[in-house]
């Protein structure tokens, strides 16, 4: 049954920032489809602990600052020693900085770039040795449609570029690894209800311009990019790797 082919019965999945948001939907739809899954996160969060248990899900909480060398190794590694295995890695772990370009610092232009495209290349990396090992598996990695349109009227130069720098990664990642039956894609969410894009939603010059300019007419719920990353991480999409599955409401269509 083509149903049977969404199930993750008995795969591991690993999701970075996965205690809050877009990664604790991705986290329990992983989970209910059958995945023992392992959230990360700087820091520990027992109410995303108690949500996936309450829900039946094996789960378990490895910290890491995906920001710093080394922590994906471990995290990897961390994941392997105590599951026996790696088949899904999402990479969701990110952080939005608005500012103008011509007073934007250095530092925080690093600070972006370390965790939205420096950690996802390493946990894309760190994830191909298990993943090797067992013949095969599943990066999904979190883009944005900020990767693909200068969204406005927010001005934020750094956090489009890496989103932009992560789908050529899931791209060129893909075109590597599928003769190592490992397939790469990403998912580009719009303007999607979660913490980090509360400010902006209750912003009352932002959020009219982001209303009038998806089509849908409304923000999207973590659970509608959950179900997306659920194809992608299953069977349901085994002939599918490169891609970046845009879920925005129809923003980029204007």
């Amino acid at each position: 049954m083509i149903l049977d082919r969404f199930r993750l019965d008995g795969q591991v999945a690993l999701v970075t920032g996965g205690t809050r948001g877009i990664g604790l939907a991705i986290a329990k739809a992983l989970g209910e489809a059958g995945a023992r899954v392992v959230i990360s996160a700087r820091s520990r969060a027992a109410d995303a602990e108690k949500s996936l248990s309450s829900a039946g899900i094996a789960c378990e909480f490895i910290a890491a600052d995906l920001a710093e060398e080394g922590a994906a190794d471990h995290l990897v590694r961390e994941t392997v020693s105590r599951t026996g295995k790696l088949e899904i890695l999402v990479n969701n772990a990110g952080a939005a900085i608005h500012g103008d370009s011509g007073t934007f610092s250095d530092k925080t232009w690093r600070e972006i770039m370390s965790l939205n495209v420096d950690a996802v290349f390493r946990g894309c990396r760190a994830a191909l040795a298990p993943m090797r090992r067992q013949g095969g598996g599943v990066i999904l990695n979190i883009g944005s449609m900020s990767g693909i349109v200068s969204n406005i009227p927010q001005n934020q130069v750094a956090y489009n570029s890496s989103k932009a720098a992560v789908h050529m990664m899931t791209k060129s990642l893909a075109s590597e690894l599928a003769a190592d039956n490992i397939r790469v894609n990403a998912l580009a969410p719009g303007y999607i209800e979660t913490d980090m894009s509360r400010g902006g939603i209750a912003n009352p010059d932002w959020f009219p311009i982001w209303r009038s300019m998806t089509p849908m007419g409304r923000v999207g719920q973590p659970e509608e990019v959950a179900g997306c990353a659920l194809f992608l991480c299953s069977l349901a999409s085994s002939y599918v790797t490169g891609e970046v599955l845009v879920v925005d409401g129809g923003y980029t269509t204007r």
